[in-house]
């Protein structure tokens, strides 16, 4: 053999063998990986993000003075809760704002205005933090209506056996849609609870201060939420309840024109009347109300004014007025 032949055999077969080793290290790297990781070492577990409600009340205690801010405990919850004292040497009692849906303690509709207002009308004014509800995350199974399959030759074999299929799909969508109710309600209940430790809270808290009296106001869903605890709890505390454009929430249960009747205070259901749907549940709550000779319970039809600021003024001269007769307007 030449001696060029026998120079350049040596580089040939390291060419052909170089490609092959690298192609089995890059097919199989896991071994190495797996070596790089202490045996019984768990993986890191995720932590829990934050609820909605706590990155807005977090967000507010930036923007709220200190001297505003508790941190109230209900059960294993700290929550933040804005209080401010009435303006005058006889405080006639405090009243407790609880929020809707979406809402914070000092959202700028009704929430702030009532709550920085009240306090000139000698009512010192504690708004809280609800928890976010979870019951209406878990949705109802979606069935989709399946299209009609072409019809089978009664001796093929498909024949036979579509029907067995059919109902064992339609057992299995059963079982699903009972699991997924009974989580539902167990989750509704969950969040009744910890609403109503929270409401428990703030009233433990007005008290604290020597509360004369104690007044729970709900906006929205929050007007919801109070008229049940009132109705379930019927604690002797509080003396009157005050609903604004009261809603209920996603499907629950009781509805608002069932708890207004099992109310054992004076109830004052202050609504806006431009919409057809408040107007409708608010005569549906009214004359709920009415079949019952010792309901204490009123009704005030408010209007929406394109000036939000004006509409918020006429929102508490309502209110006002309706704590203190002898103020109205």
């Amino acid at each position: 053999m030449p001696p060029v032949y026998r120079l350049a055999m040596p580089a040939l077969c390291l060419s052909l063998i170089l490609p092959c080793a690298f192609s089995v290290e890059a097919a199989d790297p896991a071994p190495a990986a797996q070596a790089e990781q202490p045996v019984g070492e768990k993986p890191a577990e995720r932590q829990p993000l934050p609820e909605r409600s706590q990155e807005e009340s977090a967000a507010l205690e930036r923007q709220v003075p200190a001297q505003e801010q508790q941190q109230l405990q209900a059960g294993g919850d700290s929550f933040l809760a804005l209080w401010k004292p009435a303006n005058t040497a006889e405080p006639k009692g405090a009243v407790i704002i609880v929020p809707g849906a979406g809402e914070t303690a000092d959202w700028p509709l009704a929430i702030a205005p009532l709550r920085q207002k009240l306090p000139d009308a000698q009512w010192s004014s504690l708004s809280i933090t609800l928890p976010d509800v979870q019951g209406d995350a878990i949705a109802p199974r979606t069935v989709e209506t399946p299209t009609a399959p072409k019809a089978a030759d009664p001796g093929s074999k498909d024949s036979t056996t579509a029907e067995p299929i059919e109902q064992a799909a339609g057992g299995e969508a059963e079982v699903a849609d009972k699991v997924v109710a009974e989580t539902t309600e167990e989750q509704a209940k969950a969040d009744a609870e910890r609403i109503f430790a929270r409401i428990d809270a703030a009233i433990a808290y007005a008290e604290q201060q020597s509360a004369r009296s104690v007044v729970v106001l709900g906006h929205g869903t929050g007007a919801y939420w109070a008229a049940r605890y009132l109705s379930e709890r019927q604690t002797a505390q509080v003396e009157k309840l005050v609903m604004v454009a009261a809603q209920a929430p996603l499907k629950a249960k009781p509805e608002l024109a069932e708890l207004t009747p099992t109310l054992k205070l004076p109830t004052a259901d202050l609504y806006y009347m431009d919409k057809a749907p408040d107007r409708n549940a608010a005569l549906e709550r009214l004359q709920a109300s009415k079949r019952l000779k010792t309901s204490a319970f009123s009704q005030v039809g408010l209007k929406a004014l394109p000036d939000k600021k004006a509409e918020q003024e006429q929102l508490f001269r309502r209110v006002r007025g309706w704590l203190n007769p002898q103020s109205a307007d």
